[in-house]
């Protein structure tokens, strides 16, 4: 049987072989190169984001890299798969939320005091509305905060609109103007952006050779780089991740989690606030500037996808392990208590189920397997777990999940679920999305500020059960 299995692999690498040289490179020769690394070559050149890029960026991702086209490949592969770029995807913001279809048009609704839903006006609106001044424009990333909502351009510019500040807009100490259009990020016009992450008092984005900068962080610690709270100027984030590239990043409350991918593997680093173990180092000590965390090669866990909750947060790895660290209030780490965790830990309860996607709120986690089964655990307030509405002893209607539980009510769907998002933020009450592989939106949870898309009746102010979103994003 194993010969058998191995004849079958060499054939099948013979073929991909002959069907790579059957057809015209429609590039040059280059002799220095192995069949292999030819290949990859080939491979990278088809992927949207490798395209556009010069000879001399391609040469400098290729160092940065590590001086292979195979590990380029790589890089650009488990951005793509981490990020849904390219693809449709739902964004459940701090009130309000974005929607991108797969060819890149954008809708938004819920809130809209700051003008974050981009449609030129301060109306809450109630259904999924296309933002006009974007037509034409092809969006394949978003990232929603507190009154603030941000876009990337396939050709990588960036939109902001909503709270004129990249601070924590419940504070309302940094900016008082409102943007109710989206408007170019004029700073970010040399940096080929590819995705945001909004956390509270800083923004960070990524660019597309796996840079990372940020916006307004600074405060006593000046985490990540040496400027003031109120600089709006982008900077890179010094330190460890100078020289690696970063595939992924996660914003959390006051802290920032970065996947990196370098010769060795994937990796985690983590920079900001420690409280809570939400770092991952194994202690509550904040940090300056990025850290790698250490635990996952002592699990032997190749991360593949970061998740940063509130005050939590998640990975999950290449063999389908969830981890989880940080405060454990209300069960949001699915170990079966309420324990803080200061280094990343393996979810038992999930031994046998292969995760390809997690996804964490405040005190809330939602984990996706590879069939399309989903998994809540975490604060049942606002339903936003998507389990049936109880009574606990308290008289509480929405009891707390402290394992994981399959949630029935997406199940009944019968579709495949590829992405949750759910509200990162400690000022508003959760709603959580469900997109299906064939681009259909379901939501559920608070709805109080029209933010499910679904119109409420009477005197609701959330949704148990999933409901269909009226907006197809296929």
């Amino acid at each position: 049987m194993r010969i058998m299995l191995l004849v079958l692999f060499f054939m099948f690498m013979l073929q991909a072989t002959c069907s790579f040289f059957r057809q015209p490179a429609n590039f040059a020769p280059d002799l220095a190169l192995s069949l292999s690394e030819l290949a990859a070559f080939d491979m990278c050149r088809k992927r949207a984001i490798f395209k556009p890029m010069t000879t001399e960026e391609r040469q400098d991702l290729k160092q940065r890299c590590g001086g292979s086209w195979k590990l380029v490949l790589r890089y650009l592969l488990a951005g793509e798969a981490c990020c849904r770029r390219e693809k449709s995807q739902a964004i459940a913001g701090p009130g309000h939320s974005i929607a991108v279809t797969s060819k890149g048009d954008v809708y938004s609704f819920g809130s809209n005091s700051s003008g974050q839903l981009g449609h030129g006006t301060t109306d809450e609106e109630w259904r999924p509305r296309p933002i006009r001044t974007l037509q034409g424009i092809r969006i394949i990333q978003a990232a929603a905060g507190a009154g603030r909502t941000m876009l990337i351009t396939d050709s990588g510019q960036v939109y902001a609109f909503g709270k004129d500040s990249f601070g924590e807009a419940e504070y309302g100490g940094q900016g008082s103007k409102v943007v109710t259009s989206p408007q170019l990020v004029e700073s970010l016009k040399n940096i080929f952006v590819v995705q945001a992450a909004i956390g509270n008092f800083f923004t960070a984005v990524l660019s597309r050779e796996g840079r990372v900068y940020t916006f307004s962080w600074g405060n006593d610690g000046k985490l990540g780089h040496h400027t003031d709270p109120n600089d709006m100027e982008p900077h890179p984030l010094l330190g460890a991740l100078e020289d690696i590239p970063v595939v992924q990043i996660a914003a959390g409350y006051c802290y920032l989690l970065c996947l990196a991918c370098q010769p060795s593997g994937m990796s985690v680093y983590s920079v900001g606030c420690g409280l809570g173990g939400k770092l991952g180092h194994g202690t509550r000590t904040d940090e300056k500037f990025p850290r790698l965390i250490e635990q996952f090669q002592t699990l032997n866990i190749q991360p593949m996808v970061v998740a940063a909750g509130a005050w939590h947060a998640a990975v999950v790895g290449q063999d389908g392990r969830v981890c989880t660290w940080g405060w454990g209030r209300y069960g949001c780490l699915g170990h079966g208590n309420e324990e803080c965790e200061a280094a990343p830990k393996v979810v038992e309860a999930l031994t046998n189920v292969k995760a390809v996607h997690v996804a964490t709120g405040d005190y809330t986690t939602f984990v996706v397997s590879e069939d399309g089964d989903v998994y809540s655990f975490g604060c049942g307030e606002s339903a936003s777990l998507g389990h049936n509405a109880v009574n606990d002893e308290q008289g509480n209607r929405h009891a707390n999940v402290l394992n994981p539980e399959l949630v029935t009510s997406l199940k009944q769907i019968n579709e495949r679920v590829v992405q949750i998002s759910l509200t990162n933020s400690i000022y508003w009450n959760a709603h959580t999305f469900a997109l299906t592989e064939s681009g259909k939106l379901y939501g559920f949870g608070a709805g109080d500020k029209g933010q499910l898309g679904i119109e409420l009746v009477a005197n609701q102010t959330e949704r148990v059960n999933p409901e269909r979103v009226d907006i197809d994003l296929g």
